[in-house]
Order: structure tokens, then C-alpha cells, then sequence
């Protein structure tokens, strides 16, 4: 089932390094869009700096609307990775 926390812990080596490697995406992504929010800001106090500093807020929204774009890619991939008969068996019990 999509969202489930087993997904980080348990399964084959190939899940974990995908889960990895989508957390790792999930949290550079977190970090750029905080900083760029943080230099966007700073820029906000110099007349001149304004027009870049509201593109690196526009850059840093961006960067926050891809998280829960990366959370669902990483779902869908370790999803399909799975036995496809035990997803329908999950689906149809709720």
C-alpha cells in the first residue's frame, strides 16, 4: 500500500536503496528551498536585490511543491516493485 512506513525498513536491498535515494532527493530539495528562502529574504532589504530575491522565492516554492511530488514517485516506484497480486489483495481489504 502506498505510504506505508514498512517501506523504509523492510524489503529487498533494491527497495532500500531506492527508498534511500528518494529520501536523499526529498531532503536536498528541502534544503535548497530553505535556503533559498533564507538569501531570498536577506535580498528583500535592498531595494536593488529585490527583483532576484523574489525569484529565489518563486525557485524556493517550487522546490517545496516537488517534495510531495518526490514522496508519491518514491511510492509509485517501491509499489511497482512489489508483487502486484499482494497490492490488489491490500486495495480490495479496505
Amino acid at each position: 500500500m502506498l505510504f506505508q512506513k514498512d517501506h523504509q525498513g523492510d524489503g529487498t536491498a533494491r527497495q532500500k536503496r531506492v527508498y534511500a535515494m528518494f529520501e536523499l532527493a526529498y531532503t536536498i530539495v528541502d534544503f535548497t528551498a530553505a535556503s533559498l528562502f533564507i538569501v531570498g529574504s536577506v535580498m528583500f532589504f535592498y531595494d536593488d536585490w529585490q527583483t532576484p530575491g523574489t525569484w529565489m522565492f518563486l525557485v524556493g516554492s517550487i522546490c517545496f511543491a516537488a517534495k510531495p511530488t518526490l514522496r508519491l514517485a518514491r511510492e509509485v516506484k517501491l509499489a511497482a516493485m512489489g508483487d502486484v497480486d499482494d497490492l490488489a489483495k491490500r486495495v480490495e481489504a479496505e
